[in-house]
């Protein structure tokens, strides 16, 4: 088995963009489970990161925020985007929302610049670490 499917963050996101496609195909308690289960990560990756300013905190947080924007029928759209966006993370292991945020002046030393956004867009690992190294390890290899 790889590293990747070790990686309980891995299984946390597998696990929400399944109860978040199923919510948009129209299972009920799809969307509603895909919050609570964000919720839980918010809570579990804080306490384990020693905080909630950690990037993998912020990416959470960022994602149940957008969870619950998407409940209003305006905004439905966002939970689509969720979708792909998670399903990246899932399959490639690109997460749009950890390089957007890693951009937030709170998150970034140097200046913003083009070559800055280009290589964190573009890039095919990211110089942030992953979601899923703030857990302890014998969490990451169980």
């Amino acid at each position: 088995m790889n590293r990747t499917t070790r990686d309980l963050a891995w299984w946390y996101w597998l696990a929400t963009v399944g109860l978040l496609a199923s919510g948009l195909l129209g299972w009920a308690n799809g969307i509603s489970l895909a919050i609570f289960l964000c919720a839980v990560q918010v809570i579990h990756f804080g306490w384990c990161s020693g905080g909630f300013t950690a990037l993998p905190v912020q990416v959470r947080v960022t994602y149940l925020l957008l969870l619950v924007l998407g409940l209003w029928t305006p905004l439905q759209w966002i939970h689509l985007v969720q979708v792909i966006g998670t399903s990246a993370r899932v399959l490639v292991g690109y997460c749009l929302l950890a390089r957007i945020l890693s951009l937030a002046p709170w998150n970034r030393v140097e200046l913003l610049s083009a070559s800055l956004v280009r290589h964190t867009f573009l890039s095919m690992q990211s110089a942030i670490a992953p979601c899923g190294s703030v857990l302890p390890r014998p969490l990451l290899e169980g």
